[in-house]
């Protein structure tokens, strides 16, 4: 049976509610619309409640404690949090952060604010597989160094870095690690304990939940805990760190969505990996000039970042105008200079520019896979066929009097 179209194939950009978590908010925008800062009446009493319980649901998804979750407007939010909050925070112990090339620009943006305040900033470069090479880590690291970031997995090649090997290395120098974890939350095991991480950053969207609401963690239980300033002054919300009356129902859809995705996660990245196999073998099977971008086996199961050499990127998703992909990150597809992602593995501007991120999830079908790779290879040959140099013309015969 034909897939209905268009079909969705940018799950990383962000992701449908799931009817579930949709279901539980519905009531808080109408019967349950209390304040949860309202103390004195029920109406506050229920919407408080409710919004323990999404946090006790998403401790429950990494291993934390509830009180350690602060509820935030996104990663984006809670990235700047970890990051900008720490480094006024911790100042007086040192004045040196680490990160990678290939984060999100909300965490490199953060950093370079704060180089312009005057804190020394080391971006470390991956190898052409996405990964962190730990050696180069060890090194970077020096007495100074208060905070390391490295996101969990990343957002267009979906490498998935060794956090709990990373955090060994952080914590023997006395520094605190961060991880973005948006693209990981939900898709694979987190345990912020085993894995040594200090703060992670979540947002709802990215698996399944509603936009405009995420989380940051903080550790406060094994030894010191994290601390942090507010960045957002006033009603002392979220034990003073982010001010703001809390958006319950979608604090509840959040809740939902992360204890669907605990009790999901192990057979739907099985299904999603296999879907993400048979999609890469058919186009191999039928492309020449096709490149991986990314480690083949660390990375999302649902996530496969091809470079389709020869032909420009834009041109592709135009030509499939009936399948939504992303060519790199979708918080910069408006940028027409090369994703920064790709250019940190060592691609050429022109094998940057020729990347589609195929991003599937938890309503992808076979059917959408088989129609997404047929009409991918007719398209990336129709476009190679228009771009290939015309023939040579034939050299004049020799003339019969020579």
């Amino acid at each position: 049976m034909a897939p209905k179209l268009p079909i969705y194939l940018d799950y990383h950009a962000t992701t449908p509610v799931d009817p579930r978590a949709l279901e539980a908010m519905l009531p808080f925008f109408h019967q349950r619309f209390g304040n949860p800062a309202s103390k004195t009446h029920r109406f506050g009493w229920e919407a408080d409640e409710a919004v323990e319980r999404a946090r006790e649901q998403l401790a429950a998804l990494i291993g934390a404690e509830p009180k350690e979750l602060i509820w935030t407007s996104g990663a984006t939010e809670s990235n700047n949090l970890a990051i900008q909050a720490l480094a006024r925070c911790y100042r007086q112990k040192g004045n040196h952060l680490v990160t990678t090339a290939i984060e999100h620009k909300s965490v490199l943006y953060a950093y370079k604010r704060l180089a312009e305040q005057g804190y020394q900033i080391t971006v470390l470069p991956v190898g052409r597989d996405g990964l962190l090479d730990l050696e180069k880590l060890r090194a970077a690291l020096t007495d100074a160094t208060i905070l390391v970031s490295v996101m969990a997995a990343n957002n267009e090649i979906g490498v998935l870095q060794p956090l709990e090997e990373i955090s060994r290395i952080v914590h023997q120098r006395g520094a605190l690690l961060h991880s973005d974890a948006a693209q990981a939350c939900g898709k694979i095991p987190l345990n912020v304990r085993t894995q040594g991480i200090d703060l992670l950053s979540f947002t709802a969207h990215k698996v399944y939940g509603p936009k405009g609401i995420g989380a940051l963690y903080a550790r406060r239980r094994g030894g010191k805990p994290v601390e942090l300033v507010p960045m957002l002054e006033g009603g002392g919300h979220e034990r003073g760190l982010r001010s703001g009356t809390l958006n319950v129902p979608a604090i509840v859809g959040a809740g939902v969505a992360a204890e669907i995705a605990q009790q999901e996660m192990a057979e739907e990245g099985r299904r999603l990996a296999g879907l993400r196999e048979r999609l890469h073998q058919k186009l191999q099977a039928e492309l020449s000039g096709l490149r991986l971008n990314g480690h083949p086996e660390r990375r999302l199961p649902g996530n496969l970042s091809l470079s389709f050499v020869g032909v420009e990127g834009e041109a592709l998703l135009m030509g499939l105008h009936d399948v939504a992909l992303s060519s790199g990150s979708a918080c910069t597809s408006a940028n027409p200079t090369p994703s920064h992602v790709l250019k940190a593995l060592g691609l050429s501007d022109a094998d940057a520019h020729s990347t589609l991120r195929f991003g599937l999830g938890r309503w992808t079908t076979p059917e959408e896979v088989d129609y997404a790779a047929e009409r991918t290879i007719e398209v990336v040959r129709r476009l190679r066929e228009l771009s290939a140099p015309p023939p040579r013309p034939a050299a004049d015969p020799k003339p019969r009097w020579a």
